[in-house]
């Protein structure tokens, strides 16, 4: 069994793919628009103009898999009560996803030693969703 989080940016899918790529070098390896839908969304469901939004896409980060969509494409997609989590033995790697992603976002906690860490830090990404990175080297 494997959990996997599926992320709703309500209308900024293509522009979290691709600022994931940059910043984690995350592979897409499934991306299927409302227009490319086998079966089209019942009348209504969608607001005008969707068509070209990302239904869903997958991407795989390292050993891990990241589900997203636009959704119905809404407004300012709102995340709260998890953050995504990045844990890796690379320190100067750790260094460099962190300022990554907190790119266009908000650092909540540098990077920082920390009695189970070498660099441990928590910030929110330009597109609202928090991560935890951590360093696991010892």
């Amino acid at each position: 069994m494997q959990i996997q989080p599926y992320v709703f940016f309500n209308g900024r899918c293509e522009e979290a793919v691709k600022f994931y790529q940059s910043a984690l070098g995350a592979k897409v390896e499934m991306l299927m628009r409302f227009k490319e839908s086998p079966e089209p969304p019942p009348p209504g469901t969608l607001p005008p103009g969707s068509e070209n939004k990302v239904m869903h896409a997958a991407l795989r980060i390292g050993d891990g898999m990241i589900l997203m969509s636009d959704g119905n494409s809404t407004g300012q997609p709102t995340f709260q009560g998890f953050a995504l989590s990045i844990s890796l033995p690379d320190i100067p790697k750790v260094e460099r996803l962190f300022a990554a992603l907190a790119d266009g976002g908000q650092v909540q906690m540098p990077l920082t030693k920390t009695f189970w860490s070498p660099r441990f830090g928590m910030l929110v990404d330009r597109f609202g969703v928090t991560w935890m990175v951590n360093g696991t080297a010892a």
